[in-house]
């Protein structure tokens, strides 16, 4: 500097500051990392006079030789003003509710190693646990007085089974010596305990009566999941009694029962009376005082989740997905009304855990290229405002642009998408090609923040020069029922052309190569991808995660027998040709794509030997494969450590395969 006039050295001092600037930022990419720094908020809860919203914040905790998720327990004013975290420490806080008076939050914690039930003054304070149950305690709801809580606790042991576990004979009868569910209430000053439901059912949800004197639940016959697609019914019982009466008895799931502002109803969801395995959700209406059973309009998808009822009780609020997003929207509580269904969140992005109080509305708010936070908005969309800043402060990358994309499968069906280019994309290149599959199939991919943390993170790919597709073929919520229902016994066949199809229409755009192709999907996802790699070799690689290629005995293993029944119309033993004709093992001759295999070793959805079945077979015909075993996971990576290793050891298998990286 000392040879430099005073105008050279502070040129030279600006060009060096970008220099540093434009380093700074090239290093800012989309690293596996980076996509966990972003957190899930959830459970919001609005205090009853729209003041306060509470909220929890999940994020990964990956130090000391830990690899879990914790949750704790934020809090913010509507106005703005106020967004604190509530609770702290090295041990989960979720579930926050507050009570009538406003006066306490309740929330579930596990700082006692099983989850118990925890209040605190919502001025401040240290929190109080009141529960102490041995193997902990389920959901809760304040009753409408603010002076008890009820909440859902699994039986305990019997003193003869304690004795065997300890002697280390305790020999599990399968379907026999269920753990049942079951309702108490608790005192918040006394912390007294009162039963109130005992039997051979299990309790899976409930509702106190606006004056508390009652309280509606759903119960099924057992806990196992599989249960759920097949029988719920309703009851109530007096919050100071131990008398049930029937309410909802007939065949089918009815269950999230809500009773009305006046107490004299009760709304729940429903497949009318009759088990629909691939899936149905409507609303219905019962009057406690008529016993009569009454079904309302139905909603756009025909897959409602009650949210609440309206203060004047002439609307009821519902949860569900509209194409490619997640939406709240309204529906007349009057059977005999005329009046259509009402959206109330628009459709450039999801809308989830919606808490309504009078006019206000608490929701989780994120886009395909923005990260969730906490808003408040009128119920009609107006005044939004955002309350939290969970992700606000995290440094975003230069983002692969998303888009919705349409296209006709075979036959004409319309089908729709998400295209993710690749980071930096100009127009007229031609890129690799991932093909992402969901799982259900009646899932749905819809427009969350593609930086999020999944088991396939999509802006890492886009990072890496990857377009990515992700479509809706039939079979996926959020078209309606018939589109829903329209691959009952068509597994691999009507789905194929639906995926094929927007392979195509990519290629058509002149985005993807067609020499540059690779397929992965998770369950639903990874069965089809394990069918498409017995039917095309357009494929370079693919990657089947948690699939299921054998439905033969798939059904026989899995926890949920019925919904795969369901969809093929039968029992196995009553037509062995569909389920040979829709299973990939069944043409595993056919396959020569190169196929990665993952799986969690502690599946029971998807059985571990599902994937053991296609890798060793693929791996005795001579084809190249892989398979990846995630210890300690069921139906999917429950670890951030292991959810990290995931989409890496993917991209490294396509990569080998498609033997260039940009």
């Amino acid at each position: 500097f000392t040879i430099m006039n005073k105008n050279t050295a502070f040129l030279f001092l600006i060009l060096l500051t970008n220099s540093l600037l434009s380093q700074d930022n090239d290093s800012l990419l989309w690293t596996i990392e980076k996509h966990m720094e972003f957190k899930r908020i959830s459970n919001t809860d609005m205090s009853e006079d729209g003041k306060f919203v509470a909220y929890e914040v999940r994020e990964p905790v990956m130090a000391d030789e830990k690899s879990e998720y914790i949750s704790q327990i934020w809090v913010a004013s509507t106005d703005g003003k106020i967004n604190i975290q509530y609770t702290r420490g090295d041990k989960s806080s979720y579930s926050p509710s507050f009570s009538s008076d406003g006066q306490w939050l309740a929330f579930l914690s596990e700082r006692s190693e099983k989850t118990q039930l925890h209040i605190m003054r919502v001025m401040g304070g240290e929190a109080e646990q009141i529960t102490n149950e041995k193997k902990g305690i389920g959901a809760f709801q304040w009753a409408p007085d603010g002076k008890s809580i009820a909440f859902l606790k699994a039986d305990e042991q019997t003193d003869e089974e304690e004795r065997r576990k300890k002697e280390m004979r305790d020999v599990i009868e399968v379907d026999k010596n269920f753990k049942f569910n079951h309702l108490y209430t608790i005192k918040i000053d006394g912390h007294n305990i009162q039963r109130l439901t005992q039997g051979n059912f299990h309790v899976t949800g409930f509702d106190w009566s606006p004056d508390g004197s009652k309280i509606v639940f759903a119960h099924k016959p057992d806990p196992k999941i599989n249960t759920n697609r097949i029988e719920s019914d309703i009851s109530w019982i007096s919050s100071d009694s131990s008398k049930i009466h029937s309410l909802v008895n007939r065949p089918g799931p009815d269950h999230s029962p809500q009773f009305s502002p006046d107490g004299e109803k009760v709304a729940f969801q429903s497949e009318g009376g009759s088990p629909q395995p691939i899936g149905l959700s409507d609303i219905y209406v019962i009057s406690l005082e008529k016993n009569k059973i009454e079904s309302l309009i139905h909603t756009p998808d025909r897959a409602a989740n009650i949210l609440g009822w309206s203060d004047d009780g002439e609307q009821i609020y519902i949860s569900e997905t509209y194409h490619t997003s997640r939406v709240a929207l309204s529906i007349p509580s009057d059977p005999s009304s005329k009046q259509p269904y009402r959206l109330f969140t628009d459709l450039e992005g999801n809308t989830s855990n919606v808490d309504i109080t009078g006019t206000k509305m608490a929701y989780v708010y994120e886009s395909t290229d923005q990260p969730a936070e906490l808003y408040i908005s009128g119920i009609n969309g107006s005044a939004k405002k955002v309350l939290s800043n969970v992700n606000k402060d995290i440094q975003i990358p230069e983002m692969g642009n998303s888009e919705v994309i349409k296209w006709k499968s075979k036959g004409g069906m319309e089908i729709e998408g998400i295209l993710t280019y690749p980071v930096g994309y100009s127009k007229g290149d031609k890129v690799p090609l991932a093909l992402q599959i969901h799982g259900g199939p009646a899932g749905v991919f819809t427009k969350s923040f593609t930086g999020n943390p999944s088991i396939y993170m999509t802006q890492y790919f886009a990072q890496e020069g990857i377009a990515v597709l992700r479509p809706n073929p039939r079979g996926s919520t959020g078209y309606g029922k018939e589109f829903r229902y329209a691959n009952f016994k068509d597994w691999g066949f009507g789905d194929y052309e639906d995926v094929m199809s927007g392979v195509d229409k990519v290629i058509e755009m002149g985005i993807a190569n067609p020499d540059k192709l690779t397929v992965m999907g998770w369950s639903y996802g990874g069965y089809l991808t394990s069918f498409l790699v017995t039917r095309t070799n357009r494929f370079k690689a693919a990657s089947m995660g948690a699939g299921l290629p054998n439905l033969i005995s798939m059904t026989t293993t899995t926890d949920i027998p019925d919904y795969l029944v369901g969809h093929m119309g039968s029992e196995v033993w009553d037509d062995y040709d569909t389920y040979e004709k829709h299973s990939a093992m069944y043409r595993i001759k056919n396959v020569k794509t190169p196929t990665q295999v993952i799986h969690g070793a502690n599946d029971l959805r998807v059985p571990f030997t599902q994937g053991q079945e296609f890798y060793v077979a693929l791996k005795r015909r001579g084809i190249s494969t892989e398979m990846l075993v995630l210890p300690r996971t069921p139906h999917g990576p429950r670890e951030p450590g292991l959810l990290m290793e995931v989409t890496p050891r993917i991209m490294n298998w396509f990569w080998k395969h498609l033997q260039v990286k940009p």
